[in-house]
């Protein structure tokens, strides 16, 4: 059985949204996790997060912020450079508004940031 552990992670931040509780952790701490939370802190949809070594893969401790809705995208659509409006439109609740996770040849990032580079790629998740 496979497990897809972003979907994971993606669950126990928004469990710990919902909640209103101001910690999430998630496990196992993957460098794709890593960098998906970079761009969550960069945005500021969570605060801090730290990697707690426990001899089993790693965790974060995550403190959660401003998170509306946090989704994975399945399956991982390829999207090229001039199609984000269009999945944008599909996922996001309003223009401006909210936020794709791409990964691209150029690392993981925001759908606006992957504009501005002009780069296609892979959709994560989304989040408002």
């Amino acid at each position: 059985m496979q497990h897809d552990t972003l979907s994971d992670a993606i669950s126990a931040i928004n469990n710990a949204a919902d909640i209103e509780n101001n910690h999430a952790t998630v496990s196992p701490a993957t460098n794709l996790i890593k960098n998906v939370l970079i761009e969550l802190q960069q945005e500021e949809y969570i605060g801090v997060f730290e990697l707690i070594e426990d001899g089993k893969g790693g965790k974060f401790k995550v403190e959660v912020e401003d998170i509306n809705q946090f989704e994975p995208v399945k399956p991982n659509f390829f999207v090229k450079a001039d199609e984000y409006t269009k999945w944008e439109k599909r996922f996001l609740p309003a223009k401006n508004f909210g936020h794709l996770i791409v990964t691209t040849p150029k690392g993981v990032m925001t759908h606006r940031e992957a504009k501005e580079e002009h780069v296609g790629g892979k959709l994560l998740g989304y989040v408002y």
